[in-house]
């Protein structure tokens, strides 16, 4: 009885190491049971901790649940749980399964932006078309003017940038940093704060998608010059425009037939999903292997989607398991990446905070005027620019490339981490000033519900 059960506990206590055959780099490798066993386990715990932060940042901070969610992927990495927990930390997210995670993450994210395309409003887009044009023009010109001025005093402290950088490069990156707005955050927040219908949610998801995807454009330049060649950055924009262009004035006339079938058979059967989601598929892989990002794609497909119960069934179908189980993933991914224990002196702290300053300046300051210049109220204006400052983990993304690629340092990397978590709270609350409340109490906006609203 005892040899059973010291052999009960062995296995037990074993249910996580590797059970693959002995290789060369290691005592033994990972089966695929491991990583469905490891993927399991990850997700219950990201899916815990993202609710538990989300909540405490509801109730403490009156943030949305995606802000909870960023942190979370944070708390989940080395900055808390492996410094705290080192073994546990390593045992639930050992490196050889977040290539695992990690398309499981593109795939929440990817989904969730076709589901906002579907919901863009067109309508709104074309009437704020030159307000749209204007923010979205700030939005980038800014931060490259601001990136210009500070990267030359960033490359004389040592570590930040990678040795050898050009101060070109070193500008072009910083500035792609700067100028992005967080799309998929954005997305996120426009919805729970009510704006999904609104002229200005469009008008600031429209302008974020624009300054987002120069930016990877951006990227692409900077990865080129920097050894991958032209060829990148070629087939990054020109693919990218494209296949927009074919997409915008190809997708309606070949997804029309399959609306009106919805509409005459009263609802989406499983056929009829079955080709949205190869489009979908086909459009996220094409974004990606040019270079861009999974998400443009999703999102280019879903504005194309024509609307009505096509839509609406879509959202029925897609939106419960994408938000609950999958998205989170994406929100937590870099966070396990992510160390914020890297700016650890007075004179590292204050190029932070710095950093950060300039980055709001560039981004919220800009976009601000733009939206004033463009004709809007100073109140739409304001709530513009603190939508647009928002940055989220559409930055951690970029950054960690740019640390994978040897651009930057991790202090440097640290930094930018503290800039995109800083921005990303400061969204909402700044919202709710300019805008938010007003606009409930005339009845432009819908009313936010309990669990976002700030405690008494």
């Amino acid at each position: 009885m005892n040899s059973w059960l010291e052999s009960l506990w062995k296995t037990l206590s074993g249910v996580l190491d590797p059970h693959g055959p002995a290789t060369q780099s290691a005592a033994s490798s990972y089966a695929p049971g491991d990583y469905s066993v490891h993927f399991f386990l990850q997700l219950a715990v990201i899916l815990l901790a993202c609710k538990v932060v989300g909540w405490l940042g509801k109730k403490m901070l009156a943030q949305p649940q995606v802000v909870g969610e960023m942190i979370a992927g944070v708390v989940l990495g080395p900055s808390l749980l492996g410094l705290v927990f080192p073994d546990l930390q390593g045992a639930i997210f050992p490196k050889e399964t977040k290539s695992v995670l990690y398309a499981g993450a593109q795939l929440g994210v990817g989904l969730y932006m076709f589901l906002v395309g579907t919901t863009l409003r067109l309508d709104h887009f074309r009437t704020k078309a030159k307000s749209a044009s204007f923010v979205s023009m700030a939005g980038i010109a800014a931060p490259f003017a601001i990136a210009v001025v500070i990267t030359p005093m960033l490359l004389g402290v040592p570590d930040l940038f990678a040795p050898g950088m050009s101060q070109g490069n070193a500008t072009l990156f910083l500035g792609a940093c700067i100028a992005l707005t967080a799309f998929p955050m954005l997305a996120r927040i426009i919805n729970e704060r009510g704006l999904a219908n609104s002229s200005l949610g469009t008008l600031s998801l429209t302008a974020g998608a624009f300054d987002d995807a120069c930016s990877w454009c951006v990227l692409a330049i900077v990865l080129a010059t920097f050894g991958g060649g032209a060829g990148v950055a070629i087939l990054a924009i020109g693919g990218g425009l494209l296949w927009a262009a074919f997409v915008i004035f190809a997708g309606p006339r070949i997804l029309a037939p399959l609306a009106a079938k919805v509409e005459r058979d009263g609802e989406l059967n499983m056929p009829m999903f079955a080709f949205v989601m190869i489009a979908f598929c086909i459009s996220a892989c094409f974004m990606d292997v040019i270079g861009i990002h999974a998400i443009f794609g999703g999102f280019i497909m879903g504005a194309v989607m024509p609307r009505g119960l096509l839509t609406q069934e879509i959202k029925r179908k897609l939106e419960p398991v994408t938000v609950v189980l999958l998205l989170p993933m994406f929100f937590t991914y870099s966070g396990l990446n992510t160390r914020m224990d890297m700016v650890n002196s007075p004179s590292l702290l204050l190029i932070a905070l710095g950093i950060l300053a300039a980055s709001v300046l560039a981004k919220g300051g800009a976009c601000y005027l733009a939206a004033r210049l463009s004709g809007e109220d100073n109140r739409t204006a304001l709530g513009i620019g603190a939508l647009m400052n928002s940055r989220g983990l559409m930055e951690l993304i970029i950054i960690n490339i740019g640390l994978q690629k040897g651009i930057i340092g991790p202090t440097l990397f640290s930094m930018l981490v503290l800039m995109a978590i800083v921005t990303t709270m400061m969204a909402s609350p700044l919202f709710e000033l300019f805008y938010g409340r007003k606009g409930r109490e005339t009845g432009e906006l819908e009313a936010l519900s309990p669990s976002l609203a700030r405690p008494a």
